[in-house]
């Protein structure tokens, strides 16, 4: 450390170095100096609500909390006046907190309020604890609030406010009983709550506790209704004073620790990547509790992971595998099963060839699945057939960003696009496709100023948020993207330096712009001159930018051009190789990354080693006895097109809803029906497995250890936590089972060893072990053979062969568009609480409750011109098929603009009316080019968002919990005064 750089404070008489300007408690804290912190969290900061943490600062008695570093400071933390100040302090919180914590299902060893009251030594309390006028709200799905218990520390509206950034949670500080209250104080159930679950995280007692947890904790937590009172006035008669509470209910915790499993895991949805401890007494999912050291999350989660793991002991999963005879499935064993996979997998290889097979890995899967099923396609198979979910949504980024910085991934972590003077945010429904990432820009812009510029055609959250949004013609971004680059050239705004000294081809760029004048931007686009002249102004003026993009950018016929002009923009302006800025293609699924960083890619092996590189393929050769074959092979829209065309006859599917999830599915379930022999491998009986010949029983995370990679290219351990179900098993199992019958035994024993085997063959995983992830350790890659990582990409060069980027020129390819008669451009994507098809999260009573189906959102003027209202009932039909549902009107679509979401299975399913045009460099599907018609079936009906739905809450913004409101209050006097002025009125005695 730099001496300079630092502070000097004495604290109890010994010297400390600060950070300047910085926090006492936090000092405090990393010095482990003892004092309480109620209402502190490292998440969260200094609220100053507790008063607990009151130290003697230069001879005054302050809040550690609220005190902020200075040279000289002498702090004493051990004066009795400071002790006695806690303890008047602690005595407030008691007196609006029951002491029950024997029959307390949250007395885990974690209630900050219990954990003080011994440490400080506290056996009564002076003032008693009074009850308030409030009843338990059990409104919700998810958790319930117990003004009862409720301290007042804010931790919970800070995390709401601040972190989360939903402006739900407040403090009435006005009441003469203070109280938390939902938006403008209606029940939770009827609020804008989205159900994240960082309040309860965030609460330091049983205030606010998941429903999950109630009755279950501890071994006298579940008493009949009615009886609670009881039990707790019997346990103060046998626990006199709080040292022999605190002692048996500290035995009691002890106890817990014998029948709940605290185990670490990662989330199995969204690309976030975040990490918790999921808590299960035998095969119930009691809570997901996210820690402070979590690497993508910190203690922030969205209502699918928190609350979302109802799937996992459905009755619907698989157990046993499956085989069709005739028209209906039966069950079999695995000893029928896998030989006689194996046996018509060997009849049609030589029948037809190899390549009349193919293989289709899933971002489910963990990495070293994925990597097994590129290995068994190769080595057992012979064909490079093989592809996995991100052919539908983030090959065209990773393509873009390939071409010019030779990385396909983001550039940094979440918190460098939050660190970002300006971020953008293009085609991305941030707040509900990848929320936790959302609430860290959200809180950039809120408390930091940070800018947010947002390009959809749809006016979601972030877009309402925006300091300025863009609403470009579907399928332009391209346009308005080289636009703006052409114009910071002709400005002389380019980062000249960055230039010549880290990228080749600006001339011949610069050439292929001519044509992008902002006039021509402002025709094909409908995005002013002017704004895009704001636009490229405030890039140039930012000190750091980083751009966000999803798939409304990737699924077009411009997908992977689109995304090229997006580097191009961020290598002309010098916002690639530091923190706080770059390129974020925010992936979708929890392991989309991993999936093709493994190898399940029709041209590469694992870390994008080219099959075509001799040098390559002959280590992997070496190292699995056969020889592999060099030319590409096909994608998974390439392999539905051979199916049709009779070429390829057999097809295995892993954990993919491929018939609803691929564009065209009339189309897809067409060829799935032309088969040999279709396998299947799902925890559910899904669509897909329906045209199957056999289906394998797999499992979810939850039931087997791995790694998965997230957006950030972090890879990050996830550890079983229940035993399978059934006779199911985890998909590195099966498909070595079946490498095995077919004469590949492979002799795995556990993920870690696959894991060892993809290090000593892939560069870019050189240093990967699970020794290195343990925990809540992780690595982002590449990742060197001595283990260090790159949090932040082409800091010292890029990985070309000499350390430049390079400048890729693009051209506009036009949208189909609309016409007379398809008159309609349908827009589709996520919503935050259902995930994809919605295979899990319709599992979950909780969200189902919430968000029932989907819906067809309407803008007023097409609803107007149609004659139709939120709850008609209507057909919506395209070249490709049709759908109907229910209508929803809202100004967040506008004009002839219709939004689908992508979380339906069934009759809205928004694939029955996508056509198989696809990204021209990725085959990815142009899911966002599609247009139709509407036919109106009735008009009246009931609107398909329920009016609990939080998109019919009412927020609160406001910064923090206003303790400055609570200092007014005419019953609140600082535990420090008392102290002093009790000090001044003996002395005068």
């Amino acid at each position: 450390m730099n001496l300079a750089d630092h502070t000097i404070v004495t604290i109890n008489g010994q010297e400390y170095l600060g950070e300047p300007n910085g926090n006492l408690l936090e000092l405090l804290r990393s010095e482990e100096i003892e004092v309480p912190d109620v209402c502190y969290h490292p998440n969260l900061g200094p609220l100053q609500t507790c008063d607990t943490c009151i130290v003697e600062v230069d001879g005054e008695l302050q809040r550690a909390c609220g005190t902020t570093i200075e040279a000289g400071m002498q702090v004493n933390t051990t004066i009795e006046d400071a002790k006695i100040a806690q303890k008047l302090a602690m005595d407030e919180i008691m007196s609006n907190h029951e002491l029950y914590c024997t029959v307390c299902d949250y007395n885990n060893g974690t209630c900050e309020i219990h954990n003080s009251v011994r440490d400080l030594g506290i056996e009564h309390q002076d003032k008693p604890f009074e009850t308030k006028p409030y009843e338990v709200d059990n409104s919700g799905s998810f958790y319930r609030y117990d003004p009862n218990q409720c301290i007042l520390c804010g931790r919970c509206v800070e995390a709401c406010q601040d972190l989360e950034v939903n402006e739900t949670l407040l403090i009435d500080w006005d009441r003469e009983q203070p109280r938390v209250i939902w938006d403008n104080d209606v029940p939770i159930d009827q609020s804008s709550c989205v159900n994240c679950g960082q309040c309860v995280t965030a609460c330091p007692c049983n205030a606010l506790m998941e429903k999950s947890m109630l009755g279950e904790a501890g071994y006298l937590t579940g008493p009949q209704p009615g009886t609670l009172r009881s039990m707790i006035e019997f346990t103060k008669k046998v626990e006199t004073g709080y040292g022999s509470l605190m002692a048996i209910s500290d035995s009691e915790a002890k106890m817990r620790e014998d029948r709940i499993e605290k185990t670490k895991t990662v989330c199995t949805y969204c690309g976030v990547g975040c990490s918790f401890d999921v808590w299960t007494k035998g095969r119930k999912v009691l809570k997901v509790q996210p820690q402070a050291e979590s690497p993508a999350n910190g203690m922030a989660t969205c209502v699918k992971g928190k609350f979302g793991w109802d799937y996992v002991n459905s009755e619907e999963r698989l157990t046993k595998p499956l085989i069709r005879e005739g028209d209906h499935f039966r069950e079999t064993e695995w000893e029928e099963a896998i030989p006689y996979v194996a046996r018509r997998f060997q009849e049609i290889k030589d029948k037809e060839g190899a390549d009349a097979l193919g293989f289709v890995a899933t971002s489910k899967e963990t990495n070293e699945e994925s990597y097994l099923t590129q290995k068994f396609a190769r080595q057992v198979i012979g064909t490079n057939n093989v592809d996995n979910c991100s052919r539908y949504c983030q090959s065209p980024a990773t393509k873009g960003l390939f071409r010019t910085v030779g990385y396909g991934g983001d550039s940094g972590t979440a918190d460098d696009i939050a660190k970002a003077e300006l971020i953008i945010t293009i085609g991305s429904n941030t707040a509900e496709a990848h929320p936790v990432i959302a609430s860290k820009i959200k809180r950039a812009q809120k408390l930091h100023g940070h800018k947010l510029f947002v390009f959809d055609l749809r006016k979601h959250e972030m877009a309402e948020r925006a300091d300025k949004f863009m609403s470009p013609t579907p399928g332009t971004d391209l346009v308005w993207l080289q636009a703006v680059t052409k114009y910071i050239l002709d400005q002389g705004w380019e980062d000249k330096d960055f230039l010549q000294n880290w990228v080749n081809g600006l001339e011949e760029y610069k050439q292929s712009l001519e044509g992008y004048t902002l006039e021509y931007a402002q025709s094909v686009t409908g995005i002013s001159e002017d704004t895009l002249i704001e636009v490229a102004e405030t890039i140039h003026e930012s000190e750091s930018v980083a751009i966000c993009w999803a798939m409304g950018v990737t699924q077009q016929k411009n997908g992977s051009d689109t995304s090229t002009a997006i580097s191009n923009l961020l290598l002309v302006t010098g916002n690639y190789g530091r923190p706080g800025v770059g390129a974020y293609p925010l992936r979708g699924h929890n392991n989309v990354q991993g999936a093709s960083d493994f190898g399940s890619m029709p041209d590469c092996f694992p870390g994008y080693q080219s099959t075509e590189d001799d040098e390559v393929r002959a280590r992997y050769e070496k190292a699995w006895g056969v020889e592999l074959k060099k030319e590409r092979g096909r994608d998974n829209h390439q392999m539905v097109e051979a199916i049709h065309k009779g070429e390829l006859k057999s097809l295995w599917i892993q954990g993919e809803e491929m018939g609803i999830v691929d564009a065209n599915a009339n189309h897809v379930q067409a060829a799935f029906e032309k088969l040999d022999f279709f396998v299947v491998q799902d925890l559910f009986l899904s669509k897909t497995a329906e045209f199957a010949d056999v289906v394998l029983p797999s499992v979810p995370s939850l039931e087997k250890d791995g790694t998965f990679v997230n957006t950030e290219r972090r890879i990050q351990r996830l550890y079983r936590a229940l035993d399978p179900t059934g006779d199911a098993k985890p998909d590195w199992v099966i498909i070595s089972m079946l490498a095995k019958e077919m004469g590949f035994d492979w002799g795995y024993s556990h993920p870690s060893e696959i894991m060892d085997e993809v290090a000593s063959l892939t560069p870019l995983f050189a240093g990967v072990s699970y020794e290195r992830l343990e925990g809540y350790n992780s690595l982002q890659w590449p990742v060197h053979a001595d283990g260090t990582d790159e949090p932040v990409l082409f800091v010292e060069s890029f990985p070309f062969d000499d350390g430049k980027a390079k400048l890729y020129p693009v051209e506009f390819i036009e949208p189909v568009g609309v016409d007379e008669e398809f008159d309609l451009h349908i827009n589709n994507g996520r919503i935050l609480e259902h995930f994809h098809e919605g295979n899990m999260t319709y599992k979950s009573e909780g969200i189902t409750r919430k968000t029932p189906y989907c819906w067809i959102e309407v803008s007023p003027e097409l609803a107007k011109d149609r004659g139709i209202k939120s709850g008609s009932f209507v057909r919506i039909i395209s070249e490709s098929g049709s759908v109907k549902g229910h209508v929803t009107v809202t100004d967040r679509v506008q004009g002839k603009e219709l939004y689908i979401p992508m979380n339906d299975n069934n009759e809205l399913a928004i694939n029955k009316l996508t056509n198989s045009d696809v990204d021209w460099a990725t085959n990815t599907p142009a899911y966002k080019d599609t247009r139709a018609k509407m036919k109106v079936i009735s008009v009246e009906g009931e609107d398909p968002i329920p009016h609990n739905n939080h998109r019919r809450g009412n927020r609160q913004p406001q910064i923090s919990v206003h303790v400055e409101k609570k200092w007014a209050r005419d019953d609140y006097v600082f535990p420090g005064e008392r102290v002093r002025a009790h000090g001044k009125a003996n002395n005068k005695h």
